[in-house]
């Protein structure tokens, strides 16, 4: 993913801080270990643990004479398509992510189900359904859920995806069942080149980057279905500010190849996140019963309200950090 991104950066014309040699750098000094697997650090005894929000995502535990970290990452404790939910490991101190410190997902399987069926609709209609799907997790997501659901689909996967797809195949241990991931992939017709896109173009479905319609395979794909109401897009991702996904969403407008365009094809959203939601994010807090719990990647506007949640006396220390302030933690009091 650095290559692409360094890639995309010559392209498109914007800087970067680092140069191909960083990338050499960075992987030389690469050292790799595996869930559960004790390594220690400056004086820190260490072990990584699933963290259920892509294959390979890890939460750090940090153990150091009578103080235990828990550092979440990203995290989701429910189980999705090829991953397996992240479980409580109790701690002194949780520093926990809080993406959706302000709401519940809807009902994973109930969202599955309605992509099932709009999918169903577009095809009996004549029409491609273009999902944009971030290259790792999403994407593979969509692909398991398609096959296990409605194996007659024809179904194209573009983009970065189809090669971290082959990355999760060679690492099958962090997948929670290697075996129908790997079929889900082989019966999804891969792009590889430029004739296989022009195919591509009379798929029922096409599942490309990038998720937030900010460059990749679905731009071309957008810029020659636009003009058939026929098609759809679908959108399964987070669309951030600034993005071509939320222009498409506010404006009805996207960038391509540099010129703002209008895009009149049919719009859905599906809550596919692989985020715990709040709920869970409560739950797991308080089952890994720490004493202090820091919160971050969380809202500015969300955060005290989900501070709150835990009641007038939360049973341990809640601290919102601040950007460019040391944060201090007593662990004697």
């Amino acid at each position: 993913m650095w290559r692409d991104t360094y890639k995309v950066s010559s392209i498109e014309g914007y800087p970067l801080t680092w140069d191909k040699r960083d990338i050499d750098d960075a992987l030389d000094s690469w050292q790799t270990h595996d869930h559960g697997e004790a390594f220690e650090l400056d004086g820190w005894n260490c072990t990584l643990h699933l963290a259920g929000h892509v294959p390979g995502a890890s939460m750090v535990e940090l153990r150091k004479e009578d103080l235990t970290i828990l550092w979440t990452g990203d995290i989701d404790t429910r189980n999705s398509p090829n991953v397996l939910g992240a479980k409580p490991i109790k701690c002194d101190i949780l520093v926990m992510e809080a993406t959706y410190a302000a709401r519940d997902h809807n009902d994973r399987l109930e969202e599955e189900k309605r992509l099932v069926e709009r999918v169903q609709e577009i095809r009996s209609r004549g029409g491609t359904a273009i999902i944009p799907s971030f290259a790792s997790g999403r994407g593979q997501d969509i692909i398991k859920i398609l096959y296990e659901n409605d194996p007659s689909l024809n179904v194209h996967y573009d983009g970065m995806g189809t090669r971290i797809s082959q990355i999760w195949i060679d690492n099958p241990s962090y997948l929670s069942d290697p075996s129908a991931f790997e079929r889900a992939y082989r019966w999804s017709k891969r792009v590889r080149g430029k004739s296989d896109r022009f195919k591509a173009l009379e798929a029922d479905v096409i599942v490309t980057t990038s998720g937030m319609l900010d460059g990749g395979p679905a731009i071309w794909y957008l810029n020659r279905l636009r003009h058939d109401s026929a098609n759809a897009i679908f959108l399964t991702g987070y669309q951030a500010d600034r993005s071509g996904g939320r222009s498409l969403l506010d404006t009805g407008m996207l960038p391509i190849f540099g010129k703002m365009t209008k895009i009149d094809l049919e719009i859905d959203r599906f809550d596919l996140s692989n985020h715990a939601g709040k709920t869970e994010l409560i739950q797991f807090a308080l089952d890994c019963k720490p004493k202090h719990l820091v919160l971050f990647h969380t809202p500015d506007e969300d955060v005290d309200d989900f501070a709150r949640s835990f009641g007038e006396t939360p049973p341990f220390q809640i601290i919102i950090p601040e950007n460019g302030r040391d944060t201090v933690i007593d662990t004697d009091a």
